[in-house]
């Protein structure tokens, strides 16, 4: 078998203002997408979905730079595959998407899962965790963010994952009345979910000791990038601090990357993403991260085929905890594929067709014509 051709959809749909949210600066707009598609000379195709923050037409132009190099060879031979190098973030994404679609392409070749591939005995199914606590607001409504998370309990979620809301500047919001609004949300919310916190890199190091030990006091499951990325003795002292995970590299593609966060012990769970490294190497970072003692939690953030790779690759983990499943995506998050997975009571059922299981639907560009330009826009008050 032979591949024949490499190609990209490149996909989006505007959001209504109803579905528009901002957290920190930004306005989020419209959903985009881009699916990575390997064709073979026997009719068999794999498909894969791209992290789209890398910017959907970037990534198509390094597919179609590296298709070349591919087109003619077996799409099981694993030294075609590029390897993600963490010089340039839409060439990495576009190898997360390509590599996630060979490897669907080598389930279907197999005829097994791709999780089959990965591990002898994987799961057959994924907690998810609701993330979302993007679309309160400071100086409106905080009090949505609880709203949200009564909603999510409703639908049978057993975990939450919000933000820290709008720009703390704009409406003078300090720690103290942060915590407050945490503190209400914990005690509505009274354990009938885990509770994680997402910094997005935006506090100090004084904001964030304070805030890990009131979420630690309070049982959160984990305190994702409270600070800067690069300040790795800031990240290994606020870990040190308190037994809850601090967790984080969501923007990380490579072990080399990885390497210092775990020689200091800055993380307890580090989060790459199959959209953005590729399921290789998500299963590399893994295996490295469990010879520290340190667990494999994905960012998955986008759409439904990004969610079934990172779905896979966390069924065949050697500790496999949970998986992020993004909650204001829109339509497009499962209007892109054939049919959408089960979801029951929080948890994402595996197909246990060959493959990622999941099978693109027609015509989607058409449907859903890619709109030039940011996703967001920043937003000033």
């Amino acid at each position: 078998m032979k591949i024949t051709n490499i190609s990209t959809l490149c996909l989006s749909r505007p959001h209504e203002l109803e579905r528009q949210w901002v957290t920190a600066k930004v306005r989020v707009i419209k959903a985009d997408c881009a699916i990575v598609v390997v064709e073979t000379d026997e009719g068999i195709t794999g498909v894969g979905e791209a992290c789209a923050y890398g910017q959907p037409l970037i990534i198509r132009d390094w597919i179609d730079w590296y298709s070349p190099l591919l087109v003619g060879h077996d799409p099981t031979d694993p030294r075609i595959v590029p390897s993600p190098h963490n010089k340039s973030w839409a060439h990495d994404c576009a190898i997360g998407g390509l590599d996630s679609a060979l490897w669907d392409l080598k389930g279907k070749i197999a005829g097994k899962p791709v999780s089959r591939l990965l591990a002898v005995h994987p799961l057959q199914k994924v907690r998810l965790y609701a993330s979302s606590g993007c679309r309160y607001d400071w100086r409106i409504r905080p009090e949505q963010l609880i709203d949200e998370a009564l909603e999510y309990i409703a639908a049978g979620y057993t975990a939450m994952k919000f933000r820290i809301g709008t720009d703390w500047t704009w409406d003078g919001v300090t720690v103290d009345r942060f915590l407050g609004l945490v503190r209400e949300l914990a005690q509505t919310v009274n354990g009938r979910m885990e509770l994680m916190l997402d910094g997005n890199q935006r506090l100090t190091i004084d904001q964030a000791l304070a805030v890990a030990k009131e979420l630690e006091r309070l049982n959160f499951r984990w305190f994702e990038e409270p600070i800067p990325q690069a300040d790795i003795d800031g990240y290994a002292r606020i870990n040190s601090s308190v037994a809850m995970p601090i967790t984080g590299g969501e923007q990380f593609t490579t072990i080399e990357q990885f390497r210092p966060y775990l020689e200091k012990k800055a993380y307890k769970i580090v989060q790459p993403d199959a959209g953005i490294c590729g399921i290789s190497a998500v299963m590399q970072i893994a295996e490295v991260a469990h010879r520290y003692g340190v667990d494999l939690c994905p960012h998955n953030w986008h759409n439904g085929l990004m969610t079934m790779a990172n779905a896979h690759a966390v069924a065949a983990l050697p500790n496999p905890i949970v998986l992020e499943l993004c909650m204001i995506q829109g339509p497009l998050q499962w209007d892109i594929l054939q049919e959408k997975p089960p979801i029951v009571a929080g948890w994402l059922e595996l197909p246990q067709s060959p493959g990622l299981g999941a099978g693109i639907a027609d015509g989607l560009e058409s449907r859903y014509p890619y709109i030039e330009g940011s996703y967001a826009i920043t937003v000033e008050r």
